[in-house]
């Protein structure tokens, strides 16, 4: 009995070890590890990204971080428990042309240890308490559409994600998209809080869901196309009339974009899609002809997307 007694306070005492010995990985990109840090354009200085989880909940992103973008991340790590083997600090981003390292300690009082190497875009470093600041310089890859890029990723030394430091990459035309869009939901608010016929108000939120999918496919171009359909005025009160139709027209100019992604992604390879396509350009065509009555503002627009859509199939 006594023997059962000792091998199960063994048993407890080895399974309490082994979770002192696990890495807190939870709260990751929410400061568990890595306190504070800024991400700024290297030529410029620019500051495009700031965050101190001390008093800040999410980083305040004060500028679009842009594919091929060379940037620098200033990042405090608070190692808060010592353990054994090392931790490792790895990026995504490239080395910049003209830099000769990715990696610098600002600190003097914390040691990396020789298995730290500032070259390196994955290097290690002693696991030891402790806190410090640092630098990562690096290059954006090149993207086709929004994606997020791990700049800074913390990890334990079986791999496991400790903490990291992720952002929304952009192309040059998603910038000029979303800050197009952020002008076009601004405008929404405000023809809500004005009294805008509904129906309309609807059809512009339609629209702005579906500029926004084509965004997400990397369609920038065409996404911002979509956008700039939307007049800037002269926006219905209300009559019967509109309320009926005008959200009709919308899901129509909705429902072309969402076909468009579809053709360019089967370019070439399915005359099915290209079948719908032509049938949708022909119901948009009777759908503008009728706005025309109501909105000729719309009805040009419309008219513009419905030429766009017969380009993308060569009509």
């Amino acid at each position: 009995m006594n023997t059962k007694k000792l091998a199960v306070c063994l048993l407890v005492l080895i399974a309490m070890t082994s979770v002192t010995l696990i890495v807190p990985a939870s709260a990751v990109g929410k400061g568990e590890w890595i306190k504070a840090y800024t991400v700024e354009d290297l030529d410029s200085g620019q500051k495009l990204i700031e965050v101190d989880f001390a008093t800040d909940t999410k980083p305040n992103v004060l500028s679009p971080v842009l594919a091929g973008e060379k940037v620098k991340v200033t990042f405090t790590i608070d190692v808060f428990t010592s353990g054994e083997g090392d931790l490792n600090l790895r990026t995504n981003m490239r080395k910049a042309e003209g830099e000769s390292q990715f990696w610098q300690l600002i600190s003097t009082d914390y040691d990396m240890g020789g298995n730290y190497n500032p070259a390196g875009s994955s290097t290690y470093f002693n696991w030891k308490e402790g806190t410090f600041e640092m630098t990562c310089i690096g290059q954006v890859s090149a993207v086709t559409k929004p994606v997020n890029v791990t700049l800074v990723g913390l990890y334990g030394p079986t791999g496991t994600t400790l903490d990291k430091i992720d952002v929304m990459v952009l192309t040059a035309e998603g910038s000029d998209f979303e800050n197009l869009y952020d002008q076009k939901e601004a405008r929404l608010q405000s023809l809500i809080d004005s009294g805008v016929a509904s129906g309309y108000t609807q059809m512009y939120e339609n629209v702005l869901n579906e500029s926004r999918a084509l965004q997400n496919e990397g369609l920038s171009e065409e996404a911002i196309s979509l956008l700039q359909a939307i007049p800037n005025s002269g926006e219905p009160l209300g009559s019967a009339l509109e309320i009926i139709l005008i959200p009709v027209i919308g899901v129509a100019a909705a429902a072309a974009a969402v076909f468009a992604v579809m053709f360019l992604r089967a370019r070439g390879k399915n005359s099915y899609t290209r079948m719908v396509i032509e049938d949708q350009i022909k119901d948009l065509e009777g759908l503008t002809l009728r706005a025309s009555k109501i909105d000729r503002t719309m009805a040009s627009n419309l008219d513009s997307v419905k030429d766009r859509l017969k380009r993308l199939v060569g009509m």
